[in-house]
């Protein structure tokens, strides 16, 4: 059986390493892209390939998939995670900081998937999977940029599921509620139905079965897993 491989960018930390921690686990070989060089670190660990550079980057995007292809073969999972972007009060917001939220939120997505989804429809089949936010359609005056431009993400992978759903390519967003990657308070705990803070691992096990066979019939969805934080039916 030919190795499965898997590109996770922005995977030093957090969701992103749980996402590649839990691939590899499965069976994927994997490819990782963070700036910081922790995603190095962490591809080292797994026995993968780890590049340090940004997906802010196209040079660094394409280094990253020309290497994986060249010491893999293929790519069959994209797993697009991200930083944090600009957080003020939205008048305040100057025109620098909604570009940068762009980048971090929106074009994060769009670049790679510009890179690798061809070859995964030159293969005849590929998952990529987005982290977005739960509040991504019920937006939060704490998070704006994230919301604004998720919600276009949100828009981007219905129109993307629809035109690469004939070459066998799905893409779906997770959308995380509060999770232990970020700092905990009482009030956000007790906002959560399930009264908790969900694990980076709960994020990486519904990665992974988006990446899975099991999954192979859902695309351009939207998959809260929130501790039943947003209960709306979008």
């Amino acid at each position: 059986m030919t190795d499965r491989v898997a590109v996770v960018t922005a995977g030093g930390s957090g969701m992103g390493a749980a996402a590649a921690r839990r691939l590899a686990a499965d069976g994927f070989k994997v490819a990782i892209l963070s700036s910081s060089g922790k995603g190095e670190a962490l591809a080292q660990e797994l026995g993968g390939l780890g590049i340090t550079g940004s997906n802010q980057k196209v040079e660094d995007l394409e280094q990253l998939v020309s290497a994986t292809m060249a010491r893999f073969g293929r790519i069959d999972v994209l797993v697009n995670s991200a930083g944090h972007g600009p957080r003020a009060p939205i008048l305040e917001i100057t025109d620098a900081q909604w570009h940068t939220g762009l980048d971090v939120y929106l074009m994060n997505v769009i670049r790679p998937t510009r890179l690798i989804a061809p070859i995964m429809a030159d293969q005849k089949g590929g998952a990529i999977i987005n982290i977005s936010t739960a509040w991504a359609f019920e937006p939060a005056a704490n998070f704006p940029t994230s919301a604004v431009f998720r919600a276009g993400l949100a828009a981007y992978t219905k129109l993307f599921a629809d035109q690469y759903a004939p070459h066998n390519v799905r893409m779906n967003n997770v959308l995380p509620g509060w999770i232990d990657s970020l700092p905990a308070t009482e009030e956000r705990r007790a906002s959560v139905p399930l009264g908790r803070y969900g694990k980076s691992e709960e994020i990486a096990a519904t990665i992974a079965f988006l990446a899975s066979e099991g999954a192979g019939y859902i695309t351009g969805q939207n998959i809260k897993v929130d501790g039943g934080l947003m209960r709306s039916s979008v």
